[in-house]
């Protein structure tokens, strides 16, 4: 069988939604939005889920995933670290609901989402990728679903040198590996 390089799986960076760390999440969302509309659905079947940041010499310097957007939407969650940690911790369900009042988390109406997307910067809420969110290009597509497994992420940045220039996504990984098995003789 033939060996499945990441860049055969990998969508170009051209493809993706970017935004400057200066930019609004409302900036974000328009740009995720217009990125999504742009896509080949024949050649990628699953909509981006994600909006790439760039820093002031125009590199990727991180990214934004449904959860940080979300997250955006409620300051108090940075204060609190890394939320989603605690349910992983096997913290209780009450435990994670009395949090809502502890924190006063919520307590400003989603009404306010307007006001609250064009004053919140990209840069305050992005992720910045740790070592292990990066993948060579000419990379295996089994290291390549290491680091996803190993990490628990959603896509890791593809590098060409020290260049971005492209995102694998966990849903194209899958859906080529679901083909496979599909194709195995029972």
């Amino acid at each position: 069988m033939k060996t499945i390089a990441v860049k055969d799986l990998m969508v170009p960076i051209e493809e993706y939604a970017t935004v400057s760390q200066e930019a609004t999440l409302y900036d974000a969302v328009v740009a995720l939005e217009k990125a999504q509309e742009r896509l080949d659905r024949d050649q990628y079947h699953y909509l981006h889920r994600a909006v790439l940041v760039y820093d002031a010499q125009n590199r990727i310097a991180g990214k934004v995933s449904q959860l940080d957007a979300l997250r955006a939407l409620e300051p108090k969650y940075r204060d609190m670290g890394e939320p989603g940690s605690l349910s992983k911790a096997g913290f209780s369900t009450s435990f994670l609901r009395s949090m809502l009042q502890q924190y006063s988390l919520w307590d400003k109406p989603l009404s306010d989402i307007c006001k609250k997307a064009t004053q919140v910067k990209v840069k305050e809420f992005m992720h910045t990728p740790a070592e292990g969110e990066y993948v060579r290009e000419e990379a295996t597509l089994e290291e390549a679903i290491h680091f996803l497994l190993v990490g628990r992420h959603q896509s890791l940045l593809v590098t060409q040198g020290e260049d971005i220039v492209g995102v694998l996504r966990l849903t194209d990984v899958f859906k080529d590996i679901f083909q496979r098995v599909k194709a195995c003789a029972i």
